[in-house]
């Protein structure tokens, strides 16, 4: 099992061959045509597969969602009721496409043959084809399922003809995004009908109308994102030569459909993160207090000029962003304050001057980090007073240096974070070892919580992380990627480091959140 913050969900198939009997190209094909009249069971309005229904139903439904699942499985646990929400809804409305799910350790031939690695996953099949399944990439709740099968069983842009029909469309939601092109025919056009697939949180239109031309001063092919807030429209010119890039009008899109300034909460996290800006500054404030809603005004005023670039987003630390203030070393009553954390690279900047959060204030700020003028910080606990009284040695930033590269010592470190499972499940085996060696003065058995203490040379990706600090000179460090259990764990200290060949291969971790996504994002869990 692994915890993982990601996507979910996969697909099915199987179309078995006609007439003259063929050799097989799987082991499911062959199944099939050994029981090609066997019906097809469902749960809920969802097909109920296996490898000897999958080919039958394939043929019979052209659009068909499977969903891989493990029954032990706590995020297909939670889809579950989800999944049999969109099953009917899909029904309701006579819609052309059907959902499918298969227990995946229950069909190893069909895990093995859709490189099943994670679980819920979903896969798209069309008309039948086996070999090419879509992956799902869309929501995990009943409309958004819904909404992104409609989205390719039926058209993703709505033709408007008049302009009644375009005012009519732009009042139905916040964001609207009109394709303006002069030749429906143009391959801009279909590059702009696979964009609208997938962008659900958005409504799409579409129109070669002169008129509609005329209405919105338009006089070339354009993609106009119209919003019911800030400037109110966004306009992307498609360039005769080089034609309509789904990369750039993609992030076009994303960036302009964002507010200036967006509050962070479970709704809209996602979103962050999906803008893909790199650099995301944070406004601490207190809700309930007038002078901190006071800043918003000039927080506000400095973001125009950065947005693409620098995404303005406010932390009520009134509500329940603790995780948040903990990701920044912060507490509540250190708020206003300001933050700016470049995603990429997790760096974490604080302004020099504490003073008065204004709008040119904000704005020196960003343009302070963006010119490398400012130095990141690095978080780091205080040293416990018994950091060392226990078999597992606790270790913060302030006193890793001088414990792991202690040349008299082997230092073996578990990087963790609290709510990583895996963390948790390998503890016991963690605690057996310190016990076992806590009479070896030269072997030290230690851990460190990496989501409260950043070290600039170690930076970790994934929890748990384990290395090793050979004792000696010359800082050596072995990363330890085998079996998590104690005999592994003193086969490995005992030879210095190594282990033999034939040793488990490496286990799965949970790799590290997103920035403040921690709380909003669930664990993706491996087969």
């Amino acid at each position: 099992m692994d915890c993982q913050l990601l996507p979910v969900l996969l697909l099915l198939w199987a179309l078995g061959p006609q007439g003259q009997r063929q050799e097989p190209e799987s082991p499911s094909e062959e199944l099939l045509e050994e029981s090609p009249e066997e019906e097809v069971p469902q749960e809920d309005g969802i097909l109920v597969l296996n490898s000897r229904t999958l080919g039958l139903a394939l043929r019979e439904h052209p659009a068909l969602l499977v969903e891989f699942y493990a029954p032990w499985c706590g995020h297909c646990q939670a889809l579950a009721p989800e999944y049999s929400q969109a099953a009917a809804l899909l029904a309701a409305e006579s819609a052309r496409a059907t959902l499918a799910k298969v227990d995946g350790p229950a069909e190893p031939e069909l895990t093995e043959e859709f490189r099943i690695t994670s679980y819920p996953t979903l896969k798209f099949f069309r008309d039948g084809d086996r070999a090419h399944p879509e992956e799902y990439t869309g929501p995990r709740e009943a409309e958004g399922i819904t909404e992104w099968l409609r989205r390719r069983v039926g058209s993703s842009a709505m033709r408007l003809e008049d302009e009644a029909a375009a005012q009519a469309l732009l009042e139905t939601r916040d964001v609207v995004v009109i394709g303006f092109f002069q030749d429906l025919q143009d391959k801009d056009v279909a590059t702009f009908l696979r964009l609208a697939q997938d962008a659900l949180d958005m409504t799409f239109g579409l129109t070669d109308r002169p008129q509609l031309f005329q209405k919105f001063g338009l006089t070339k092919d354009t993609v106009v994102l119209f919003k019911k807030f800030d400037e109110g429209r966004a306009d992307f010119p498609v360039e005769e030569e080089l034609g309509l890039d789904l990369g750039d009008v993609s992030r076009f899109l994303v960036t302009h459909s964002m507010h200036l300034v967006t509050e962070f909460n479970e709704q809209t996290s996602p979103k962050i993160f999906a803008a893909k800006i790199l650099n995301h500054l944070l406004l601490f404030i207190n809700q309930t207090l007038a002078p901190h809603r006071e800043l918003l005004e000039g927080f506000r005023e400095a973001a125009p000029p950065f947005r693409g670039q620098v995404l303005f987003v406010v932390v009520d630390v009134a509500a329940s962003n603790d995780h948040v203030l903990q990701y920044f070393g912060l507490k509540a009553q250190e708020a206003p304050t300001l933050r700016l954390i470049n995603v990429e690279t997790t760096k974490k900047y604080a302004p020099e001057d504490r003073g008065l959060i204004t709008a040119a204030s904000v704005a020196a700020f960003c343009h302070a980090v963006l010119s490398n003028e400012v130095k990141p910080y690095l978080l780091s606990q205080e040293v416990p007073p018994d950091w060392d009284e226990q078999p597992v040695k606790t270790l913060v930033g302030k006193n890793f240096e001088q414990v792991a590269f202690d040349e008299t010592k082997n230092v073996f470190i578990k990087f963790y974070a609290p709510w990583c499972a895996h963390c948790k499940e390998m503890a016991p085996a963690w605690e057996a070892l310190a016990e076992k060696y806590r009479d070896h003065e030269d072997v030290v058995i230690a851990e460190l919580d990496a989501t409260a203490n950043e070290l600039e040379a170690f930076p970790i990706n994934s929890y748990p992380t384990l290395k090793y600090f050979p004792a000696g000179p010359g800082r050596k460090v072995i990363e330890y990627k085998s079996a998590r259990d104690l005999e592994t764990f003193s086969k490995f200290l005992d030879n210095g480091g190594e282990l033999p060949a034939e040793e488990p291969l490496e286990e799965p971790v949970a790799p590290s959140p997103e920035p403040l996504a921690n709380s909003t994002r669930g664990p993706r869990e491996e087969l």
